[in-house]
């Protein structure tokens, strides 16, 4: 029998505080940061299968007390996943292995706690499911997602790789253009109707799909970048091309829109 509360399953998103149950195995807690990176906010998902006490708690989010309380009322917990370092997943993961007595893994080691880093093809079974990792570069450098096939229905658990409105960031120089649009392609080649469970945002019902637009809106961008360094020269910055590429854009996103275009004119000197 699940231990999941009932109460919040049927909630929409956004819904902070609240356990909301999104498919028989993932809920989800948001927290309540807000802002301008973060959409509504972080995902915080709890995986269990209906017959399993316990259960995995991938990206316990920010410092908050009262959110990672939340979570770990939830429990008990087998292990913790980090999708990536960014404080808004990462920065409450100690605190929260010290509430739950659970280790903490991620691609990157300086994020583990009582566990050996992750790898691209590894499996973690923990909660009556099996999760297998698949390394996602791009976002950041240690960005993971987490496949997850549960009785004939899958679904993937993006991070920022992918989110639930909008795209996300390449954060330059950390984040690279290139190993973004090879991850990209590999979560484009997923089956049909695999659900993705973003760090940020409503799910998704066809990941793939998703990847695919993903795909053309960073052609396209690269395609504006490249016009916008003609017009300019060979000298521009990045800022210049985001006033350029991005004028349409509130200018609140243009900090972040640098990060793209630094790693989008990295790519462009580099890959042509």
């Amino acid at each position: 029998m699940s231990r999941f509360p009932a109460i919040g399953h049927q909630a929409q998103h956004p819904a902070y505080g609240i356990l909301r149950r999104v498919t028989p195995v993932a809920s989800v807690m948001l927290a309540d940061n807000p802002s301008i990176m973060t959409l509504d906010g972080t995902n915080t998902w709890l995986l269990r299968a209906p017959d399993s006490v316990s259960c995995v708690v991938v990206d316990p989010g920010p410092l908050t007390e009262a959110h990672l309380t939340r979570i770990a009322a939830c429990g008990p917990v087998a292990t913790v996943v980090i999708t990536h370092g960014h404080p808004d997943h990462a920065e409450g993961a100690r605190r929260f292995a010290e509430l739950v007595g659970a280790p903490t893994r991620a691609i990157d080691p300086d994020l583990c706690h009582g566990a050996d880093p992750l790898s691209d093809g590894d499996t973690i079974a923990a909660a009556g499911l099996r999760l297998r990792v698949l390394a996602t570069p791009g976002h950041t450098a240690d960005s993971l997602c987490l496949l997850l096939d549960h009785e004939g229905s899958s679904a993937i658990l993006t991070g920022d790789s992918v989110l639930g409105r909008g795209t996300t960031v390449v954060a330059h120089p950390d984040g690279k253009l290139a190993d973004y649009l090879t991850s990209l392609h590999r979560l484009a080649d997923l089956p049909p109707g695999t659900v993705a469970l973003p760090g940020h945002g409503p799910e998704l019902p066809d990941a793939a799909e998703t990847a695919r637009r993903y795909l053309t809106h960073r052609e396209q961008r690269l395609a504006q970048v490249r016009d916008a360094v003609e017009q300019l020269g060979g000298g521009a910055t990045a800022r210049q091309v985001v006033e350029v590429v991005y004028a349409d854009v509130d200018r609140s996103l243009w900090g972040a829109a640098e990060w793209s275009v630094e790693a989008q004119l990295e790519y462009l000197r580099t890959e042509g």
